[in-house]
């Protein structure tokens, strides 16, 4: 009986090594393929908030963490430096907006540091469906309508929603979600034309854990 317990036992513990060693394997040979994907989805929401046209560096090797409040918050963020013949001429960065309706909005935001808006996407919310979620640009064009835009400065009356005087449609029954991103963008835009000096000087992802 003891013989017995004792084979299944060590054919128990072999099955097992094996099993780990199986896993362990398979998750060395995908790892280099799962991160590929990844930074192939992230370039191309990239290019979505900033013309590859305009830059000629690797977005994805130059990337800064910001720790700065005008982002929504003290969490790090990341800042995708755009450069043209070793010059920058722009950035993407990430952004939030408080103060959505059911709570945070994270933005995806391309600007130089001239105030312009050179795109802009939502990568993460949880507004209602049918109202605020028209944010996406899977449901509606509205988050396009940055693109082009200027922050003049910080008082500048034009980065509103039309509900508060300024240039940007709110939504029918939701006018809490738009006026929350319009003002992250405005923050964000901001910033960029404020902080060109001390970018390089950001540490640089993987320096410090994102939150």
């Amino acid at each position: 009986m003891l013989s017995t317990i004792r084979k299944h036992g060590v054919t128990l513990a072999a099955f097992a090594a094996l099993t780990t060693g199986l896993t362990a394997l398979v998750n060395i040979l995908t790892e280099p393929t799962i991160h590929h994907q990844a930074a192939q989805q992230q370039k191309l929401l990239l290019d979505q908030v900033l013309p590859p046209s305009i830059y000629d560096n690797n977005l994805l090797g130059e990337c800064y963490i910001v720790t700065d409040s005008a982002l929504g918050n003290t969490h790090p963020h990341r800042l995708y430096l755009a450069r043209k013949h070793g010059e920058p001429v722009a950035a993407a960065i990430e952004s939030t907006a408080p103060d959505g309706y059911s709570g945070s909005i994270q933005l995806l935001i391309g600007a130089d540091f001239n105030g312009n808006v050179l795109g802009t996407r939502v990568t993460s919310h949880h507004e209602t469906p049918g109202l605020g979620d028209k944010i996406e640009l899977r449901i509606s064009d509205w988050i396009t309508h940055f693109s082009g835009k200027t922050v003049e400065s910080e008082q500048d009356r034009k980065w509103a929603v039309k509900k508060d005087g300024g240039q940007f449609d709110q939504f029918t029954g939701a006018t809490i979600t738009p006026r929350a991103v319009v003002n992250a963008v405005k923050r964000t835009a901001g910033y960029l034309k404020r902080n060109l000096t001390g970018i390089e000087n950001l540490p640089a992802c993987g320096e410090v854990p994102n939150e």
